[in-house]
């Protein structure tokens, strides 16, 4: 059952919480690994629905437009302190209500409509708010877009830095929602300072991995830093913006009242716990395990003659190409997701097909981590993924069916944050 227990909503709304214990059970009963899912501490779900969403907070702690804050300025006050010390940043925003709206308070607080920004592609792993055509990154400003090499899956530096002095953007973004490397902020800093323009690292993915010390922290390269605060780490699905202190100010009016109005006061005290969950040793030790895990995953993959981008991992994520398995990345997902192993499809770098029906597959080994697996289990995944892709191929339901019975009886000894299973 959910945990904690919804007789209210049972009594209220029984449709609906029928459907929330069926999610619960699914959570408990499937390997998630699609890499920007994880699972909440029950301190992090007890804050998020607490009576904090009863009130409205329009403003900053200490300069709100609506009276009854004194319980709500200390909460977003000490939740701004634990990103700061966290993250080592001079200041943080804790209101964007996600990480889109996050970095589009970016580009309203450095840019105007018709300027410069500098994204990675989203084909090649970038993310929708970097610039790309269809967002509205990419209508309202003028986008040039960075990628890998085909040979290496790997940035080129030299390449960002040529396109960086001729297009002469006022902001670069680095980080994505595909990229299995680690990102390498200093070279990063180097190109936006010789141009002159502000350097803004999106973290969303990896927050939990700097935080734990088990990825490189943009801090002191990037003015300015944005993350969601779900993901790797461990809290509920908002966002902060961090930056040093001479781009405050902008970041502030950007957020409020630029493009939203009052904050999700539950979603700030949520993350207040959850920064200082992050912040205890054993979140250093769950931070490299979900890196151990994923090299462990990628190697047992690679041994199974799967290609993979860039050819394994340094973090939590893995981008497979499925093309020599003669299957595409859409019908292998949904075949693992019925053998119970939760991933995603996802276009891979100079992907020949269309990113509704890609290439790949995007794995991920946060959630796992949570659950407690280890390197160890790691060999047996990858054996039941490939089982499965190649059933899928077959149309061998049977063999899907198995691989789903197997996969629930090994979760059954590793408890998950939100669910008790009942005898």
């Amino acid at each position: 059952m959910h945990e904690p227990p919804i007789a209210q909503v049972a009594a209220t709304d029984p449709q609906i919480a029928a459907l929330i214990e069926s999610e619960a059970q699914r959570q408990f009963a499937k390997l998630r690994m699609i890499p920007s899912e994880n699972y909440v501490s029950l301190a992090v779900l007890e804050a998020s629905g607490s009576v904090l969403t009863n009130k409205y907070s329009e403003g900053y702690a200490g300069r709100r437009y609506y009276e009854g804050q004194q319980f709500v300025d200390p909460i977003e006050t000490i939740a701004k302190q634990r990103a700061q010390e966290l993250f080592r940043a001079d200041h943080a925003n804790v209101q964007p209500y996600s990480g889109s709206p996050a970095n589009l308070a970016v580009y309203l607080a450095f840019l105007s409509p018709g300027d410069t920004v500098m994204g990675m592609a989203l084909p090649m792993g970038g993310h929708l708010t970097h610039g790309w055509s269809v967002s509205v990154t990419g209508k309202w400003f003028k986008s040039v877009q960075y990628g890998v090499r085909a040979d290496t899956g790997r940035i080129d530096f030299d390449e960002v830095r040529d396109l960086a002095l001729r297009e002469r953007p006022k902001v670069i973004y680095c980080g994505g929602t595909a990229i299995p490397r680690t990102i390498d902020f200093p070279a990063f800093a180097s190109v936006a300072s010789e141009v002159g323009a502000v350097l803004v690292a999106d973290i969303a993915h990896i927050a939990g991995l700097i935080a734990g010390g088990a990825h490189p922290s943009p801090a002191g390269h990037a003015q300015v830093i944005t993350t969601t605060t779900h993901k790797t780490l461990r809290g509920p699905r908002g966002a902060m913006i961090m930056c040093d202190a001479a781009h405050a100010t902008a970041i502030d009016k950007a957020v409020f009242p630029g493009l939203q109005g009052g904050p999700h006061d539950h979603t700030t005290a949520a993350i207040a716990v959850a920064l200082k969950e992050a912040a205890a040793p054993s979140f250093s030790t769950y931070a490299h395990q979900v890196v151990a895990n994923a090299k462990a995953l990628a190697a047992a993959l690679s041994g199974l003659g799967y290609t993979l981008v860039s050819g394994g991992t340094d973090n939590h994520l893995i981008l497979m190409d499925l093309t020599a398995q003669e299957i595409a990345g859409k019908p292998a997902a949904k075949a693992l997701d019925r053998a119970g192993i939760e991933v995603n499809y996802n276009t891979v770098p100079y992907d020949p097909r269309k990113p509704f029906d890609p290439s790949g597959l995007r794995i991920g080994t946060p959630a796992i981590t949570t659950r407690g697996l280890s390197p160890e289990h790691m060999p047996q995944i990858a054996a039941w993924m490939d089982e499965a892709i190649t059933a899928a191929k077959k149309d061998d339901e049977a063999v899907i069916e198995r691989i789903a019975g197997n996969v629930r009886d090994l979760l059954a000894d590793f408890p998950m944050p939100g669910f008790t299973q009942i005898a």
